[in-house]
């Protein structure tokens, strides 16, 4: 199984060193995602100061892009890193699409199954040097001159990820992704009973193996040396499983293991402000079902236990114990 972490820094300028120092601590990959910095700029600097880890977004939000622009950025970084870079994407949610990103938001699945296409139908001509047509409900892609093709990338076409919580997004993912990242608001009934059926109809429908495709599950994890720090580390777990729980399009996920009614009224806190309550609505059962936590060297065989179902295990991770903690977590999950 493969081990994932964010790369995250204080200062964006940090990134190489930052996913170098990873790739040392053996890290599979290393995942920038859309927040404070554009979640790119981050993986050129780390394709420059690494040689083995891949680099992935993790996600990038489609929808505030366009197709072409994608597929531009993905190619530039495959070829920088040397064929190690794949490109996650999501959705987001229509609030930040409309009034953060002033972008369209209409039949998310539908849109990102075409996103998908139209990225493979753009590399397809830069590498063989067939006619640009793409012509689909939501993008068109019809103009490619000599000047602006690249040509062929020498590491080949970035894997696609895709990221999803409902059933059309994922069965979507499965369709037309080469992987599927997998929402840390889940326990491992969700996954196994739900999210991986959805998976495999998409799959299906398109004709393609379990085999060839990739399930990288982003788990939330607690590490510390005392049962103070762990307690601590559980209790910002809960901050960030009361935060996605607010989300209405993330009910599905609370509905599966009985916990459906909660999602209103944590929503209802959220737009109050009222995030210490929040948090505090998430109690034992909820957090233990959601998050895994302990010592390090007891939760990597955990997870890998776990997470059975996956290629991949990326850690949300609150480490309470220090730097040690990581590679103790990784050598568990890799069961080493």
């Amino acid at each position: 199984m493969k081990v994932e972490a964010t790369l995250i820094t204080r200062d964006i300028k940090d990134s190489g060193s930052a996913a170098a120092a990873m790739e040392k601590e053996g890290f599979d990959c290393a995942i920038s995602f859309e927040g404070p910095h554009d979640p790119f700029l981050p993986l050129m600097m780390a394709a420059r100061e690494t040689e083995r880890i891949e680099l992935a977004t993790g996600v990038a939000i489609a929808f505030a892009r366009n197709p072409m622009i994608c597929a531009q950025i993905a190619n530039d970084l495959q070829s920088i890193s040397g064929g190690r870079f794949i490109l996650g994407l999501g959705t987001q949610i229509r609030p930040h699409i409309e009034r953060r990103f002033s972008q369209v938001w209409s039949r998310p699945a539908a849109r990102m199954n075409e996103f998908v296409r139209a990225i493979r139908a753009i590399w397809k001509s830069w590498e063989d040097g067939s006619r640009l047509d793409f012509r689909g409900e939501f993008y068109t892609h019809t103009l490619m001159t000599p000047m602006f093709n690249p040509g062929p990338n020498p590491h080949g076409s970035p894997r696609i990820f895709l990221a999803g919580v409902g059933p059309r997004m994922v069965e979507t993912a499965g369709e037309v992704g080469d992987g599927f990242i997998m929402h840390p608001l889940h326990t491992p009934s969700f996954a196994k009973q739900r999210l991986v059926p959805w998976l495999e109809k998409g799959l299906e429908r398109a004709g393609r193996k379990r085999s060839d495709y990739e399930i990288s599950c982003q788990t939330i994890v607690v590490v510390g040396d005392s049962d103070e720090q762990i307690e601590a580390g559980r209790n910002k777990a809960r901050g960030q499983i009361s935060f996605y729980g607010s989300t209405p399009a993330y009910k599905v996920a609370l509905d599966h293991d009985g916990w459906g009614d909660l999602q209103p009224e944590l929503n209802r806190l959220s737009k109050e402000g009222k995030w210490g309550e929040m948090a505090q609505r998430i109690d034992d059962d909820m957090l233990d079902a959601i998050c895994v936590s302990g010592r390090p060297e007891e939760v990597g065989p955990r997870l890998r236990a776990r997470n059975d179902f996956a290629d991949r295990t990326t850690l949300t991770l609150y480490n309470e114990a220090g730097p040690h903690a990581r590679a103790a977590l990784i050598r568990g999950i890799k069961g080493n």
